[in-house]
């Protein structure tokens, strides 16, 4: 009597657990949510982006007008050697033209005589060109340029780890609902083996069987509450590391142990990760987040192995500044009033450009390369995985109608054996046989969730636009 009173307990608190599981889930939808809204490697990726704009208005800088102001003054004994001020406003532009006006303002007994200039002051007004390397392509245009590319690729690698962070969630929350739905298995065994052993066990007290028979459904109870506890404690440790992906405004969140997940459909999951298609097109390919840093990495080095190629050339600096001693009437800057500079030079052999030449050449060469290379690959993973899906979908209908027969089988034996035409070995081995099978059942229904998500993360899709 003992016996039964414990073994009502023990089960009428499985039951609840099985009622827990009823009221109190966290659907994938749900889940993914959380992770979208609160984890901090999602909050993180949308730095990346920040630092790729932060870039661009550095670069941006090097266009800003300048002011510059040069003031040097020399006095020793009462002796002015020489007061000299120069003032200077420069406006950038985007080819090798720099236009600027200049004020000047000199004076003292040891001034320079080039230095000499009206007591007034002087003023300028002039223009700096570089005709040969600079002109269409130099250091602050390449800057700008490949800093555009950056904030372009920014974007493609921040989608790439959110990309990431939803597959390692998804993937978590796909282990945690295999190991509750091997725990709801064997709960339901364990409930049918107890039933079994207590009816054993008043049939033994009555004389209808053989005390052996009591032994043999003991143990095959044991062994079913040894495959439960096992099943629990997977349950709770896939909980946990599901756990990992769960934030609240910066807090983690655990996820309770009477929390069960439930099973996604398969819209339901395309919904949750906001995939549309499942074919390879064109578009589909320029909008992969791999190659669109791939193919940014290459515009940069393109613009790199440009201003490669424009070191070959000479350099030819121009200036020409108009003087004049008032700032007021432009007509006052008279053409005959000038001050004039130029600089040519260019290294005899150029070893030093055309080596960094070759080598711009070359690391472009070998991005190229690794391009062609990640499209040929995302293709083949794409159709892997089409192929995964197309044959888990035929070995789902197939485990189910071995679980429905297994079913009639171990149905059919416990029949007989309440007639006396059958044992407990017999109906064990249905038994085992029907886990079995629907512990496989589970496995395809699991590797199909994943393969979706396995094709969401070759997709490279992020639906960053859910992301606030």
């Amino acid at each position: 009597m003992k016996i039964l009173f414990n073994s009502c307990i023990y089960f009428f608190s499985l039951f609840m657990v099985a009622q827990d599981t009823l009221r109190d889930s966290l659907s994938f939808q749900e889940y993914m949510g959380y992770v979208k809204q609160h984890h901090p490697l999602v909050k993180q990726a949308n730095l990346t982006l920040n630092i790729g704009e932060a870039n661009l208005l550095k670069s941006k800088g090097g266009f800003d007008p300048k002011i510059e102001v040069d003031f040097n003054r020399k006095k020793f004994k009462n002796t002015e050697y020489y007061n000299e001020l120069n003032a200077t406003f420069k406006i950038p532009t985007w080819y090798g033209v720099e236009f600027k006006a200049n004020y000047e303002q000199n004076s003292g007994d040891f001034l320079s005589p080039d230095l000499s200039v009206p007591d007034d002051g002087l003023y300028s007004a002039g223009v700096s060109v570089s005709l040969a390397q600079g002109l269409l392509i130099n250091e602050r245009m390449a800057s700008l340029k490949k800093a555009r590319f950056f904030r372009e690729q920014s974007k493609a690698d921040r989608d790439l780890l959110v990309n990431n962070v939803l597959f390692e969630a998804g993937m978590a929350y796909t282990a945690w609902l295999e190991a509750a739905n091997e725990a709801r298995i064997f709960l339901n065994f364990l409930a049918n083996a107890n039933t079994r052993f207590l009816a054993v066990k008043r049939s033994v007290e009555t004389g209808q069987s053989a005390p052996i028979d009591s032994v043999e459904a003991k143990i095959a109870l044991q062994n079913r509450q040894l495959s439960f506890e096992a099943a629990k404690l997977k349950r709770i440790k896939a909980a946990l590391k599901a756990s990992n992906y769960l934030w609240m405004q910066g807090v983690p969140i655990e996820i309770e142990e009477n929390i069960f997940p439930s099973k996604p459909t398969i819209n339901d999951l395309n919904m949750a990760l906001m995939m549309q298609q499942n074919r390879i097109d064109s578009l589909l390919l320029k909008r992969h987040p791999k190659l669109r840093s791939l193919n940014n990495k290459i515009e940069v080095l393109k613009v790199d192995r440009n201003l490669k190629m424009n070191k070959l050339l000479p350099k030819l600096d121009l200036q020409y500044n108009f003087l004049s001693e008032d700032y007021e009437p432009l007509r006052s800057f008279n053409t005959s009033n000038y001050k004039a500079f130029v600089n040519f030079s260019v290294p005899i052999f150029l070893r030093k450009e055309r080596g960094d030449l070759k080598l711009a050449k070359l690391k472009l060469q070998d991005v190229d390369y690794e391009r062609t290379s990640q499209v040929l690959a995302i293709k083949n993973k794409i159709n892997a995985i089409n192929s995964e899906i197309s044959s888990l979908d035929k070995q789902q209908v197939i485990v189910n109608n071995v679980v429905a027969n297994y079913k009639v089988l171990l149905k059919g034996e416990e029949r007989k054996f309440f007639l006396g035409e059958s044992s407990l070995f017999l109906i064990n081995s249905r038994e085992r046989s029907l886990i079995d099978a629907q512990l496989k059942e589970n496995n395809i229904i699991i590797k199909r969730l994943e393969s979706s998500i396995r094709f969401f993360n070759t997709l490279g899709a992020s639906p960053i636009d859910s992301i606030k």
